[in-house]
This record gives C-alpha cells, structure tokens and sequence, in this order.
C-alpha cells in the first residue's frame, strides 16, 4: 500500500446519522469527520470498527456481552444453526429503516437488510464489543452503544420496523420510533428451546417466552397480527454446545454449582431442540 494512504473506515451510513439523536440534549447530530456532533456541540467520536458509544457512565458488569460471549456467538451463528430463525424475521420486515434494539453481532439484522435492498439499519445494544461486529456486519448498518431501558437516543417516528431478538423490551420507546402502523418484530425462546443441553448441564432455567405476558406489556400502543414458531433439531458438536452456552447469560454464572467443570467436559455430539416464538405487533394510531 502507497505511503500515506490508509484504509477507509467504516461509519454510519447517512440514514442512521440522521436517524440518532444527541444523547445528551436530544438534538439532530452531524457527521464531521470521525465525530458525530450536535448544534450544542456535544460530540461522540466513532470508533475505528464504524460504531458510536453514545452512553455516559461504564456499563455495570455481568449486563453486557464481553468480548469472550461475543466471540463465542459470532462462532456459533456462523454456522448456520439459528438461519431459521433470521429468515422468519427478514420474511416479515418492511420499510426503509430498520432499528434492533438489543442487535448484538448484527446478525438478524444483517439478515434483514438482505431481504430489504433499499434499507438502512441501526443496531443499538449495550455491548462494545458486540458492535464492533456489528458495525461490520453489512455495508447498510450502522451501529450506536445505548441502554435499551433507557429513553433512546433515536429520533420520533423513524423507522418502519423494530427488530428486537432475546433482547430487553422498551414498550414505551418502540412505539415512540416507530411510525404510524410500523411493525415490531419480537423474537424469543419456544418451548423446549434448547431442553436438552438446560437439563445435562443444569443451566439456568430461562424457559419458554410467555406469549400472554409479552402481549400485555405492549397492549397499550401494539395490535399482535402473527405469532409464529419456528422448530428445528440440530446436532451440535462438544465446541457447538460450549460456544451456545457462553454466548448467552449462563457465560456470566460458569462458577455456579460448577457449570464450567461441566461444560469443559463435554465431549460428545448431542442432538438438541431449536424453538423460538416469533410475534409480529403494528403500532396503533
């Protein structure tokens, strides 16, 4: 490579920068060079990876992916055992502005933005490391480090669909960025979602997505028009099971009652069960 000249680094494509907000005051923000920066001149510098940290304190630990979950997911949907699922989402998505909140790696919405050629996605998750993946994810994505509990830095009305997979759930604010009949797409574990692995390694018992308790908690601003489950059987490989279960939150409890030891032993294929419940809501009025 000639001196003097660098690769060009990711950023967010237009669409997302327009879609964010300041974090701090709530105004529009511009792009000026590796920064984003709005008219009161609070300013977020863009990481090399293309995404924004947008927060203003550390993340408590054990609520954010690490960089060792984050590895062990990008292994693990990398082969193909949760396609399933990204293809029932993107078969339901629509519009030009696609928000998942809770986007991890990037993986569904990338997925999404595939089955959506003239879409943009932004990928909001608490996870540094999870984004830098996600930055990178597909060349129409661009990704901003928020908690998801608290009021987004999004602007009103921006986006035709909601992804959110295995993710917190924020009635309030998907209604606020959605627009006029926008769609959310509610992604989470079905009956029997990984049965055998939770009952050999007594990992902790997240059990199935109560349908009626999610349908509650967005009565208020939601109509539910599909509810979908998605079922396969997968055989996964010693590697397979270790990198399915340090992907997700039982990584964050490997010391209890010696699920580690447990995991490390593992060492023959087990043929498991996929579910998931996908749940399809538009926004009313």
């Amino acid at each position: 490579m000639p001196a003097n000249h660098s690769p060009t680094l990711p950023a967010p494509p237009d669409p997302v920068v327009a879609a964010l907000r300041c974090s701090v005051c709530g105004d529009r923000v511009a792009r000026e060079a590796r920064t984003l920066r709005c008219p009161r001149g609070h300013a977020f510098d863009l990481a090399r990876q293309g995404y924004v940290n947008l927060l203003h304190a550390k993340v408590p630990k054990g609520t954010a992916d690490t960089a060792e979950m984050v590895a062990a997911r990008v292994a693990f949907l990398g082969k193909g055992f949760y396609e399933s699922l990204a293809a029932a989402l993107a078969a339901r998505a629509r519009g030009r502005m696609v928000v998942d909140a809770g986007a991890g790696t990037g993986y569904y919405l990338a997925h999404v933005l595939d089955a959506l050629p003239q879409a943009t996605g932004l990928a909001l998750d608490v996870s540094a490391p999870a984004l830098k993946r996600a930055a990178r994810a597909h060349p129409r994505l661009g990704a901003a480090v928020w908690n998801l509990w608290r009021p987004w830095p999004v602007g009103e009305g921006v986006a035709e669909t909601v992804l959110n997979v295995f993710a917190p759930r924020n009635a309030d604010e998907f209604r606020r960025v959605l627009v006029p009949e926008g769609r959310l797409l509610v992604a989470g574990p079905g009956p029997g979602h990984l049965a055998e692995l939770a009952e050999s390694l007594s990992l902790l018992d997240v059990g199935a997505d109560k349908s009626e308790r999610l349908d509650a908690a967005l009565a208020a601003g939601f109509t539910l028009v599909e509810r979908t489950d998605v079922t396969d059987h997968v055989t996964l490989s010693p590697d397979d099971v270790r990198n399915a279960v340090l992907m997700g939150p039982n990584a964050h409890h490997l010391h209890r009652n010696g699920l580690g030891d447990r995991l490390a032993a593992v060492a023959e294929a087990v043929r498991v069960t996929l579910s998931f419940t996908v749940s399809v809501y538009e926004k009313r009025g």
